[in-house]
Order: structure tokens, then sequence, then C-alpha cells
């Protein structure tokens, strides 16, 4: 009988923790240095959740590209600890040779929770007067040219193999700690090139210290409508969004991640997140991508897009 009463125990564990949740507050890692983009955003959902959540929703910063996504991979599946990453979680399943989890397999998508385009910036006395004229420098010097990354699994790193590959050349790679470091570099003049988001590089085309030449959007930015996208520069492949999402662990049960997803949803809706997204030069996802099957479905597309860029360009991190 107590051998029954224990199977038993087990078997009903889920449901109630799903009929209790949230008991208590909920911790969202911020896969990303403190005070970078997915930090960034991860306040702002976090701030917005707690509000429809019922209790606190807390953040923690963990940076690195693998740190993050360990730490949820090995959490208890019952709704307490989640996280948000960006696209460098599906580009990390080629990326990596090796990793302590598995991509998509070991995380349970609750939801795209941002999109934001890439912007193509130069040194301010960049030899160019269009998108076409950067990559043209760029198939001509190759290697003489510095190209700014913040990490191999950065929407900064991908971007650039996106402009590299259309260029049909590789520049030297300057791998820095975060995109802040690069841009101060970038307006320096000891940078050429950087892939960086809106949100962080708007200032600085603003101002003048670096040079704008082409948005990965499919549509011009409102921020800046004077900027042609990629595509309409002519070239296609650099099309590309950095993505933001909204993760628990595999296995965890599937009433507590619907109610998440409907906090989620519920304060993508919140007119104050929106005003700060806008600020941010970043869109809310379309309601369509905010649910739980489209980010399960997206994710492994991103991960199937990102292998041949990655494979082609030989990059991937021990």
């Amino acid at each position: 009988m107590r051998a029954l009463a224990l199977l038993l125990a087990v078997l009903l564990a889920p449901a109630a923790w799903a009929e209790d949740y949230p008991a208590r507050s909920v911790t969202i890692i911020a896969a990303g240095a403190a005070g970078g983009p997915t930090d960034t955003i991860t306040r702002i959902v976090a701030d917005a959740m707690t509000k429809h959540m019922g209790q606190p929703v807390v953040v923690e910063s963990l940076g690195g590209s693998v740190v993050g996504p360990q730490k949820l991979a090995n959490a208890r599946p019952d709704g307490y600890t989640l996280m948000i990453n960006n696209i460098g979680m599906a580009a990390s399943a080629t990326l990596y040779r090796k990793l302590p989890y598995d991509v998509p397999g070991s995380f349970a998508p609750l939801g795209l929770v941002s999109d934001a385009a890439m912007t193509i910036v130069t040194r301010p006395n960049f030899p160019a007067t269009d998108l076409r004229g950067v990559l043209g420098n760029l198939t001509e010097r190759g290697d003489a040219l510095n190209l700014a990354t913040a990490g191999l699994s950065s929407a900064a790193n991908l971007c650039g193999l996106l402009v590299q590959q259309a260029a049909g050349a590789k520049a030297t790679v300057v791998v820095f700690r975060g995109t802040a470091p690069a841009i101060a570099e970038l307006m320096a003049g000891r940078i050429d090139l950087l892939c960086d988001q809106a949100t962080n590089t708007i200032p600085f085309i603003r101002d003048g210290r670096v040079a704008v030449w082409g948005v990965s959007a499919p549509s011009r930015l409102a921020g800046l409508p004077a900027v042609p996208t990629a595509t309409e520069a002519g070239f296609p492949t650099i099309a590309m969004s950095t993505w933001h999402g909204l993760y628990a662990p595999a296995g965890t049960p599937e009433a507590i991640q619907q109610k998440v997803n409907a906090v989620l949803r519920a304060a993508l809706a919140e007119a104050k997140l929106r005003a700060r997204y806008a600020d941010l030069l970043t869109d809310v996802p379309a309601a369509e991508r905010q649910t739980i099957g489209f980010h399960r479905r997206f994710v492994a597309e991103e991960v199937v897009r990102w292998r041949p860029i990655i494979e082609a360009a030989g990059a991937y991190a021990d």
C-alpha cells in the first residue's frame, strides 16, 4: 500500500503543481550579460509579467552563452525557473561541438517575447556611399578589415556571418565582451565594421559617431526611415531578426506551460511594455508568434536555418 501511495504521489505531483502554480516568486534567467540587450528585455518582460502572475517575477542575469541554458536545463521542471534567451539559443546547436544540454530538446519553448532589427554600421570615415560599397570594400580587402562581434553565439556574430557571405569574403573577426566596447572601438576608428541591434546603435547613429548603411528588417525602421533595408540594397540574404523567447525546462507540466504563456501574452499587451519596446526600436511579436506551438516550431526551424551558414563559415566553439 505504501508503495502504491508513493507511486500515486509521483504521478499526481505535476497536476498538483499546476493547480497551485504559482505559489511563490518565479525567477527568469536572463541568458546574457548584465546591462546587455537580453538582460534589458528580460527585465522589461519580468516587470510586466509580475502584474499578471500574482507573484513576484525576479531576474537573474547569467552572462555567457552556455551558463544560463545549462542552469535552466538542470532546474526542476515546476515553472519556478524560466529563461529568456535570444537567437543564439538556436545557433548554439551548431556553433558548439559539445553542449551540456540538447537544443531544443532540453527546453520547453513558451512564446516569443521580442523581435529587433540589426543595423550594419561602420566607423564614420569608412570609404563607401552605400551598403553595396561597404560589401564591395569587404570583397576587395577581406581580412584587412576588422569586423567586431560579441561572441560566437551573439546576434552580432550571426549577422556578421551573413554580411561576410554576402560579400564572398572573410574579415578579421575581433571578439569583444559585449557590443558596447565594440561600438567604442568603432567610434575610435580601430574597428571597421559591426552588425548590432538598432537598440544599441541608434544613439551613436543619430549623433554621427558611427555610419549606418542598412538594416536587416523586412521594412525600414520608423526610427531610421532614411536607411534602406539590406533587401532593398540588393542583399536579401542578410535579412534576419534578433529575437528573444521564453523557456522552461523540458518536462514542465503542460498546464503550467499554458499558464505562463497566458501571463506572457498579457504582459506583451501592456502599454508600458510596448512603450519601452518602441524606445528600443524593438517589436512585440505578432499574436500568432506568441504561442507555444509557434515558438516550438520556430526554434527548430532556426536551428536548421543557421546550421549551413555556420558550417560554411567554419565558426565553431570547442
